[in-house]
């Protein structure tokens, strides 16, 4: 499943309601909530998808037993990677807290564009049928 977005700040508030949404009753939901909005922000923020008329595109893969989440943006000059910032820099967090919620993450891509994608695992205890069916649209993906 995804979804096309312009790339303004209303647009990252979208971002997590589609994830909320399709996610609903998922007991990853609050994390990918979370991690959507960072890769959504950073999207908008530090990519080329950032000038006007940009957009960006959330996806959502739901197995039984895993959650991927990818942004994919319009690329540019500067690869997304991992960063400690200093005591005081008020930015900068927002992949670290990605890889401490996701099992992995990572990005692929170029210049041209990319995905920024985090992987969540679904506690084997909460596998079964309190947890809804991701639906159709993710199977096979």
């Amino acid at each position: 499943m995804s979804r096309s977005f312009l790339s303004s700040p209303a647009s990252v508030r979208e971002a997590r309601r589609f994830v909320t949404s399709f996610l609903s009753g998922w007991p990853v939901l609050d994390a990918a909530e979370l991690i959507v909005s960072e890769l959504a922000t950073n999207a908008i923020r530090h990519s080329a998808s950032r000038r006007f008329g940009g957009r960006f595109q959330v996806m959502i893969h739901a197995q039984h037993d895993r959650v991927w989440l990818g942004v994919a943006d319009e690329g540019g000059p500067d690869r997304p990677a991992l960063a400690v910032p200093g005591e005081h820099e008020e930015g900068g967090r927002g992949l670290v807290l990605v890889a401490a919620l996701a099992e992995s993450c990572g990005v692929r891509g170029d210049e041209q564009g990319r995905t920024v994608w985090a992987l969540m695992l679904v506690e084997p205890a909460a596998v079964g049928s309190a947890r809804p069916d991701p639906g159709a649209e993710s199977a096979g993906a």
